[in-house]
């Protein structure tokens, strides 16, 4: 399992747990799952790259601010993405390097879920489970 919806967490937003056997197949399901709260992921085609680099101190706040990029572009470009290839690296901290494939958002071809405010801290938690990481993200709509 990639991620799931938790159901009774929230009215106003949604929420959903992730997971990945690294960190970087983490933050690959945390970007899907974010997308398809947006919309219907099978049909935005991988036609543009847009790579994102980011740094910061603690792993939570990489992720934090990897989703919060993701809605940036979404509100600024106008693009959501159906696939992410992320790259994670732990020195002084953590870097990100993303390339994301994706499409302009088309009104008339896809379907929109739902118009993604923010990631917000509520609940927000990366976890070592066993052999696997698990993110908790509720995100405001």
């Amino acid at each position: 399992m990639k991620y799931r919806y938790l159901e009774d967490v929230a009215i106003a937003d949604i929420a959903f747990e992730a997971y990945g056997e690294d960190i970087n197949e983490l933050f690959i399901n945390c970007g899907l799952a974010l997308t398809d709260c947006m919309v219907n992921m099978k049909q935005v085609k991988p036609n543009i790259k847009k790579t994102i680099s980011l740094k910061s101190e603690r792993i939570e706040d990489l992720l934090y601010d990897f989703l919060s990029v993701i809605i940036f572009i979404k509100d600024t470009d106008g693009l959501l993405f159906s696939k992410y290839d992320i790259s994670i690296k732990e020195k002084k901290g953590f870097s990100l390097n993303a390339d994301c494939f994706g499409d302009k958002i088309d009104y008339e071809k896809l379907e929109l879920r739902n118009d993604v405010k923010a990631v917000t801290m509520h609940m927000f938690e990366i976890k070592k489970e066993k052999n696997r990481y698990k993110a908790t993200v509720v995100v405001d709509i």
